[in-house]
C-alpha cells in the first residue's frame, strides 16, 4: 500500500515553565471570552471542549435540539485560525462523502486517464460532525480510522489528514426518532462525551433578549495551528505521579464486570465496562485541566472532575439499571465516592487490593 506524505511539524521537546502556563491560561480565557461574546453560560462545556482540544482528543456533544451545540463548536472554529469543514449527517449519506474520492481524469500532459484523488471534508484541521446520529452506521464507521489513525484510506492509498485533527461531533438522544446509535467501536474513539443542558432561566433570559435583537458580534482569531500543536505538546511533558495514576486506574478497572475487587453495585447494574483508552484519556484531560489551574501537577481532584465525561460514554448499563432509573453517570458518581483519593488509603483499601494484583 502506497502512501501519500506529508510535512509533519517541528518535534523539538517544550519544557513547562511559568511562561506555558501563562501562555495556556491566557489562550483558554481569550477563547472562554469570544465563545462567551455569543453563548450563554455552558461554562463547563466550553472547558471541556478545550481540554479536549489542547488534549489532541476528539469531542461529543449530546443535548437536545436548540441547545446551541452546533453554533458553539462553529463559534470555537471561529477562535482557532485553522481550516474548518461542517459535515451535516443525513440517512442518504455515504463514506465516500466525507473521506474523499478517487476520479479518474485525464493528464493534459501525456493524454493519458489516471486516478486523482478528491479530498473530502475530513481533511481540514477542525471537522464539525453535525448529528451524528442521523446517519447510518456505515457512514459513522468511515470516521472510526480518521480519528485514531489521522488518516484516511482510499483504495490502496493512505492519505495522512492535517494536524491538528479536531473531530466535534453533535447527536441528539437516542430517544429520538430518525437516530442511529454510534458503534461502541467509534464513541471509544471520543475523549469526552459532553452533555450539554437546559440553560438556567437567567441565563435563558439572556438567552432571549441576545437573540431578538440586531446586535452581531465579532469573534476574533486566538490560536493558529502552530499555537495548538505547542499547547498539545506541552500538555505530555506535565508529570503524573503512581499514585494518581493508581487512582485513574482504580475508577476504570472497577467498572469491569464480574473483574476482582469490582464492587457489587457495578456487577449488578453495567453489561460492560470501560477499556485501557479511558485511563489514557483521564490522565491527558488530567494534564491540561491541571495547567488551566495553573499546576504542574496532575492531582487525584483533576481526575475525578473528568471521570464523567471519560467514562459516561465508555460503560452501559444492563436492564436492572435502566429498569431502577440508574444511570451511567450516577454508576460514575458512586464509584467515586466510594474510591479513596489519599495515597494510604487507596492502596490499603481490601477490595482495591485485588484490582491492583491482578
Amino acid at each position: 500500500m502506497s502512501e501519500v506524505k506529508q510535512d509533519t511539524s517541528d518535534s523539538s521537546e517544550f519544557e513547562i515553565t511559568q511562561e506555558s502556563i501563562d501562555k495556556l491560561s491566557s489562550a483558554y480565557r481569550q477563547i472562554h471570552g469570544q465563545i462567551s461574546k455569543v453563548i450563554v453560560g455552558q461554562d463547563d462545556v466550553i472547558e471541556q471542549l478545550l481540554i479536549a482540544l489542547f488534549s489532541r482528543g476528539h469531542c461529543l456533544l449530546e443535548g437536545v435540539p436548540g441547545l446551541a451545540k452546533t453554533l458553539m463548536i462553529s463559534t470555537l472554529a471561529q477562535t482557532l485560525s485553522m481550516s474548518f469543514s461542517r459535515i451535516q449527517f443525513t440517512p442518504d449519506l455515504m463514506p465516500a462523502d466525507i473521506t474523499g474520492t478517487d476520479v479518474l481524469q485525464e493528464n493534459r500532459e501525456t493524454g493519458e486517464r489516471e486516478f486523482r484523488f478528491i479530498p473530502g471534508p475530513l481533511f481540514h484541521n477542525v471537522v464539525l460532525a453535525d448529528e451524528i446520529n442521523r446517519t447510518p452506521p456505515k457512514t459513522q464507521a468511515a470516521l472510526l480510522e480518521a480519528m485514531q489513525e489521522h488518516q484516511v484510506s482510499v483504495g490502496q492509498t493512505r492519505h495522512l489528514l492535517n494536524d491538528p485533527f479536531f473531530v466535534l461531533a453533535t447527536q441528539n438522544p437516542i430517544e429520538q426518532e430518525g437516530t442511529y446509535s454510534l458503534p461502541e467501536a467509534q464513541q471509544d474513539r471520543f475523549m469526552f462525551k459532553v452533555y450539554v443542558r437546559y440553560p438556567s432561566f437567567q441565563e435563558e433570559r439572556q438567552i432571549a433578549r441576545q437573540t431578538t435583537s440586531d446586535s452581531k458580534n465579532t469573534i476574533e482569531h486566538v490560536l493558529n495551528a502552530v499555537d495548538v500543536l505547542e499547547i498539545q505538546k506541552i500538555v505530555r511533558q506535565v508529570p503524573v505521579s503512581d499514585h494518581v495514576i493508581d487512582y485513574a486506574l482504580a475508577l476504570v478497572r472497577q467498572t469491569r464486570v464480574n473483574e476482582p475487587g469490582t464492587p457489587e453495585f457495578v456487577n449488578e447494574w453495567l453489561s460492560w465496562g470501560a477499556g485501557p483508552r479511558a485511563v489514557q484519556n483521564l490522565l491527558l484531560g488530567g494534564k491540561t485541566r491541571a495547567l488551566l489551574n495553573g499546576h504542574t501537577h496532575v492531582s487525584t481532584e483533576d481526575i475525578s472532575a473528568l471521570a464523567a465525561p471519560v467514562l459516561r460514554h465508555r460503560i452501559v448499563t444492563n436492564f436492572s439499571a435502566e429498569s431502577e432509573g440508574i444511570t451511567s453517570d450516577r454508576v460514575i458518581e458512586r464509584l467515586i465516592e466510594e474510591t479513596p483519593s489519599k495515597e494510604g488509603e487507596l492502596t490499603s483499601d481490601p477490595r482495591l487490593q485485588k484490582i491492583f494484583a491482578a
